[in-house]
């Protein structure tokens, strides 16, 4: 139990460590790549209004934003507030970044956690069958939709299935987390699940084809075994077979790829919530680094890094709970 708990600190340890390097990291090459864009934030703050501001007016509308002064400055002040608790103002928004980021992360943590969930449980109940009934007609139907998800563009899964059930059917609403022009108060649970069903299932095609794949190869290792034709020999049919022995050890590739694609599903959140117009935090994302508002670019970067960190750290833990023969592999786990 002591080496046990000696891993397990050592490991939360290194990870702390590693945390602290990356986040500032992280904010670095976003202001950096920000600072380097040909964007012009008072020209993308004015929009079509540019030709009625004056010289006078831009100089105030950068005074303002504190966009008179050079990068590092402007960073170094980031910083200095940031260590104080303050992320800044968004420009696009006229509120403070902190208030911004609150209310568009639980509108994409929602998106992403039931995309997130249909991801891990269709793709762990196809891969089963189809490892469980490999070489038969549904294992090459699986395994060739499985791999048209994987290299199926997210934004043109998007767009194909905004245009068919949405324009073509009309099952689905067009955009918004709530009918347009009705206040977010009075948006009912059941009109919010319906805005949010097509743009969870367009995400969740990230993560479906990977894990059906890999649940499969797993499946098809445990048909192949010694107690798997044992048990085919007692008379049990191929699908009781993967449910009793094949179903526990394929779970955990299922487990561990389903947390480890976290950066994917942040990344894949900002192209879905861009074609559906979804106001989550993928869309915020897009307008902070179109139109150069460097506070919330650089708030949103830390609550990725943080969120894809996190994501990766529960896969690497339950990869080793689920499979002990990993922590006494690194070497760290005392006997």
């Amino acid at each position: 139990m002591t080496g046990l708990r000696g891993y397990w600190s050592r490991f939360i340890a290194l990870r702390l460590i590693r945390l602290t390097i990356l986040l500032p990291v992280v904010t670095v090459v976003a202001f950096t790549l920000l600072s380097l864009s040909p964007i012009d934030p008072v020209r993308a703050y004015v929009g079509d209004r540019m030709h009625r501001v004056g010289p006078e007016q831009q100089a105030l509308i950068a005074e303002k934003w504190g966009l008179d002064q050079p990068p590092m400055d402007r960073f170094g002040t980031w910083v200095v507030n940031l260590a104080e608790g303050d992320f800044g103002q968004s420009m696009i928004f006229s509120r403070p970044v902190a208030d911004v980021l609150a209310d568009r992360v639980a509108a994409s943590l929602a998106l992403m956690a039931l995309a997130w969930v249909v991801a891990g449980a269709l793709g762990y109940g196809l891969g089963l069958l189809a490892g469980a009934f490999e070489g038969s007609v549904l294992d090459r139907v699986i395994r060739a939709y499985a791999f048209i998800l994987v290299s199926t563009p997210i934004f043109w899964a998007a767009i194909l299935l905004l245009v068919v059930f949405s324009v073509q059917l009309g099952w689905a609403p067009f955009c918004c987390a709530g009918p347009p022009g009705v206040p977010e108060a009075a948006v009912t649970v059941t009109e919010r699940l319906r805005h949010l069903i097509l743009p969870a299932v367009t995400l969740s095609l990230l993560g479906v084809g990977q894990i059906t794949l890999h649940t499969r190869d797993k499946v098809r290792e445990v048909m192949a075994s010694d107690y798997a034709t044992l048990a085919f020999a007692q008379g049990l049919g191929r699908l009781a077979v993967a449910l009793r022995h094949a179903s526990r050890n394929a779970a955990l590739p299922a487990v561990t790829i389903q947390f480890a694609h976290f950066g994917e599903l942040f990344g894949g959140s900002v192209l879905a919530e861009s074609v559906f117009a979804y106001p989550g935090l993928g869309q915020a994302t897009v307008l902070a680094g179109t139109r150069g508002d460097a506070p919330l670019l650089l708030g949103v970067a830390l609550f990725a890094a943080v969120f894809v960190f996190v994501g990766n750290t529960i896969a690497d833990i339950l990869y080793r709970v689920l499979d002990p023969r990993q922590r006494m592999s690194s070497g760290d786990l005392a006997s």
